[in-house]
């Protein structure tokens, strides 16, 4: 779900809107993929005598269950999305209610890049955005994190840069 441009400023643009990296929901669509398997063996293999209502029932069943283990988790990762502006850091999640939290740049004072084993198979990684606050704002796999920990520091640099070189006493 992208960010509304009329909450962004007059002269900020967005230079990356992102969500979290999908490997995430790996497991679960290999558990859903499982589960449309037992579903069609079991809806092949029933009794005639359970026909129509039994097939019916078994694939009643796996939606239920396809609910929690699959949808809710895909609609929570959609939702879950990370945008980066030539201002600011937003963050914003949650399926009925909303939680959201902006970060200008101005305040980012450290980055820091964390990947795991998987992460660096997957080629995501977690973010660690210091403040003078003492908790840091924590992304969590990020999809091309070192590109993105660049472009915050290009951002960050040339908003300082700017800064110095229009200082007049310097």
């Amino acid at each position: 779900m992208a960010l509304s441009k009329k909450l962004l400023s007059r002269d900020e643009v967005v230079v990356r809107h992102m969500h979290t990296h999908i490997k995430v929901l790996l497991w679960r669509f290999v558990v859903e993929i499982l589960l449309l398997v037992v579903g069609v063996v079991a809806s092949v293999m029933a009794p005639a005598t359970w026909q129509p209502w039994g097939v019916l029932a078994i694939w009643v069943v796996i939606l239920v269950v396809s609910v929690p283990l699959l949808i809710l988790p895909w609609l929570q990762w959609y939702m879950r999305t990370y945008t980066v502006t030539t201002k600011r850091i937003i963050t914003r999640s949650g399926i009925i209610s909303r939680v959201g939290h902006d970060l200008p740049l101005t305040r980012i004072s450290d980055i820091q890049l964390d990947k795991d084993v998987s992460d660096r198979f997957f080629g995501c990684g977690t973010l660690a955005l210091q403040t003078s606050a003492d908790d840091p704002l924590l992304l969590h796999d990020v999809p091309q994190v070192e590109m993105v920990q660049v472009e915050i520091s290009n951002l960050i640099f040339d908003d300082t840069q700017g800064a110095i070189d229009a200082d007049p006493r310097s």
